[in-house]
Parts: structure tokens; sequence; C-alpha cells
């Protein structure tokens, strides 16, 4: 397999020495935290100057950073430089009340898109290619983070942004698009919408799409896959830490490699705040290390995954997460039973008979929780009557069960019935009244 590397020397660095680059880098975030008015408050009694940092062991020193707190420092409460020296700002997206607001230098900026190169090199993606950014352009990052990436590799951008399926179909016939960057939704959205818009798998020459923005399993990107006969990576990112670009799939696929030149990676036990082992499930924090506007510590994702062990064939020497498992805040809890809407979607996609959107929804039922899953029947198992999907409907059941441990109800669905989402999908629907 061919691999290629931005930077090899740093990208394959032994371990000792990308400790020495991230106690400089945290003790270069920690000056800058102090300048915030929000870190000057938080670290007093914990950290007083950077020359308190004298090694990786001295994270353990510093609190934790949550949402919360950057809602509450809304809208510079952690702003590390003057006005005048940042160029861009953006904010969370996706969330209601306050949002998080993160501030770039052109230095930020620089360095972010130097992150993303590396990540499309590792993908194996090449000047050669013509790449389609699908998602959207604005406060979301991800538009952006993408676009001047691959800009810096040399990539040919068609910055089409989100929505209008037939006019994305077409640029990618007419300008013969290789890579495309959208969410795993809108990829089976534009497969199952291609023949109503006039065009066919044969039209295109698709190789690779950088799939993320929601939550989604394995089996889904294998779907994704065998849909359009390409190669499928994850990429991991939070606008807290710039946006896409903090872990990235090389061609291996193995896991997602943390830059961690440029992040302090560690995964605690969400209760004690503990770390937990390599290769246990735990809360992804991370601390920023090269950021000159908005350096933030040990803040804490949400997002729950693990640390995979030992050295992915490619060399490198950054550690792997693996895909995220699901998130503290978005976990169900169904009778009292926990349940990751990831665990839903990971059972439907194994089931060939299943099309590509699904549904997952909450209610009571007198003094219980219920769960029924909605799911669309794949077009090539439905043929017009739905009385004859009892074996159908009756194993998607037993395989949830057995899999979630919960009795679901499941409801079958014709092909495109159910609602289509062009950008995030919001698979789950919680109408239980919160007290």
């Amino acid at each position: 397999m061919n691999v290629c590397y931005q930077n090899k020397d740093l990208e394959c660095v032994n371990r000792s020495s990308l400790d020495s680059i991230q106690t400089a880098g945290l003790q270069f975030s920690v000056a800058q935290a102090l300048k915030t008015k929000f870190y000057a408050a938080r670290l007093k009694g914990h950290v007083s100057s950077p020359e308190d940092i004298r090694s990786l062991n001295d994270l353990k020193r510093i609190p934790f950073t949550t949402k919360d707190d950057l809602r509450e420092s809304y809208t510079d409460g952690i702003l590390a430089t003057e006005f005048k020296h940042v160029v861009r700002l953006h904010t969370s997206s996706g969330t209601t009340g306050v949002p998080t607001v993160i501030y770039h230098t052109q230095k930020d900026l620089n360095n972010w898109t130097e992150l993303m190169e590396r990540s499309l090199i590792a993908s194996g993606a090449t000047c050669e290619d013509i790449f389609q950014n699908m998602m959207t352009y604005g406060m979301f990052t991800g538009g952006l983070g993408f676009h001047y990436g691959a800009e810096k590799l040399g990539i040919l951008v068609i910055p089409t942004g989100s929505g209008n399926t037939k006019r994305q179909l077409q640029l990618m016939k007419d300008f013969k698009t290789t890579l495309v960057h959208a969410t795993p939704s809108y990829m089976f959205h534009m497969a199952s919408t291609m023949n109503e818009h006039g065009f066919s798998m044969k039209d295109f020459n698709l190789k690779k799409a950088y799939i993320g923005g929601e939550p989604h399993s394995e089996n889904t990107r294998k779907k994704i896959e065998e849909l359009f006969g390409i190669e499928a990576y994850n990429s991991f990112g939070l606008s807290e830490m710039n946006g896409p670009g903090v872990a990235f799939e090389c061609v291996y696929k193995t896991g997602l490699h943390v830059w961690e030149d440029s992040y302090i990676l560690e995964v605690i036990d969400p209760q004690s705040g503990e770390l937990v082992k390599d290769g246990e499930i735990g809360e992804i924090v991370f601390t920023t290390l090269r950021r000159e506007a908005t350096p933030i510590l040990r803040y804490r994702t949400r997002d729950l995954a693990s640390v995979i062990p030992g050295v992915c064939p490619c060399g490198r020497t950054h550690r792997r997460l693996s895909r995220i498992a699901g998130r503290t805040d978005d976990m169900l809890i169904i009778n009292g039973a926990n349940v990751f809407p990831s665990q839903i979607e990971q059972i439907l996609m194994k089931v060939p008979e299943v099309g590509t959107n699904y549904m997952i929804l909450v209610s009571k039922d007198g003094a219980l929780d219920k769960l029924t899953v909605q799911v669309e029947i794949h077009s090539k198992t439905f043929h017009g009557d739905m009385s004859e999907l009892g074996v159908l409907k009756h194993k998607i059941k037993d395989e949830l069960k057995a899999s979630i441990m919960i009795n679901p109800s499941v409801e079958l669905h014709e092909p495109g019935s159910l609602p289509q989402f062009e950008m995030k999908a919001k698979r789950v629907v919680d109408s239980r009244i919160k007290i």
C-alpha cells in the first residue's frame, strides 16, 4: 500500500521526542491561557505560570474545561489576544442557547490548514485529485477546514456546500470529481435519489469520500463504500479544537491518528475523571498546544472512544483513536438501561434488506419507556406488499434485542417514506417529558 507523509520525521517521531514537543506546547498554552479572563481565574491555586509545567505529568494539576465553561465565557472570556490580531471566529453548531465561540489568529488558521493537509495526504489524496466539498460553509467548521487543507495540497476544490443534490451530481459528473466530503446521511441520500435525477454510478469518477459531521457505525461506512464502489474515510474534529483535522484515518484505516504535536489526548472515566487504560472506552479530553487566540485546556468533549494499542502499519507513532462509540450526553436511558443510537445503527446496517434511512423514537407507554425503531426497506427488497415482510421485522427486532438488551418495537417503512436529511441527520426523537 502506498503510504505518503506531509512530514515523515514529525509523524513518525519517537515517543520521547513527542513528549518533549507536547511539554513545550503545554507550556505555551498555559502561558496563553493565563492571558484570558476565564483561565486567569480558573487556574488560581493550580498553575500560576508556564514554569509550573515541567513535564506532561503536570497536566493533571489543571482542572477540566467543559462546554458550559465556554458558554459562560461568551463572548471573549477565553480570548488570549487583542481583537486586532483575530482574523476569524467560529461558533458551535447544532446547539440551543448560548453558543461556544472560538477565535483564530492567522497563525492559528495556518496551523489548522497544515493539519488538514497532513490528514488528506495520510488518506492518499494528491494534487491530481478533484475535491467536491458538500459540507456547509460558514460558522460550521467542516466546510472551511477541508477547503483550505485541500487547496494547500494543490487540489482543485469545488466548494458546492450542502444541498441541491441534482447540481451536486451534475458537477461530480462534469468535472470528474474524485473526492467528496459529506455526512453519511447525505451520501445515502445521493445514492437513493441518483436515478430520479437521471444519473447512475457509471457516470462518476469518485474514488474517496470523507464522511463525518454525525455519528455512524463501521457498517454504515461499509455500506457507503459498497454503494459507490469507493473508499470512505473517517475524520474526527470538533469546533472547540478547530474542527476537522484533529484526528484522521490513514490508508490502512486502522483507527484515527490524533495529531499529537498539536493536541494532548486523554481518555478518562466519565465519572471519576481518572485515565482509563488503552483499549478501554472512556471520554475523550483534548488540550490545544499551538493555538494563540483561544487556548483550551483539558476540554471534556463528551465523546466516547478508546485508544487503540500498538503502532499502525503506516509507521506513524501518534496514538490512534477508535471510532466514536457514542456520547455521554446522547446516551438514551430506556427503563434504566443505557443505549447509544450508534448501537442500533450498527445492527440495522448489517441487515441487507434494510435501506439507508431509519429513525429512533423514544416515548412513554404509561409509566414505562417505549423504544420504537422505524426502518426503511431496501428498494431491492420491497415489492409493494409490506404484509410479506413479517419475518424480516422479527429478525431485526431479535437482533436489536440481543445487542441492546431491550425489546424494541420495529416498524418497517417503504423506501423514501421517512424524513430525508441533506446535512446532519436527526435520527433520534425523544418525546418523553423532561423533568
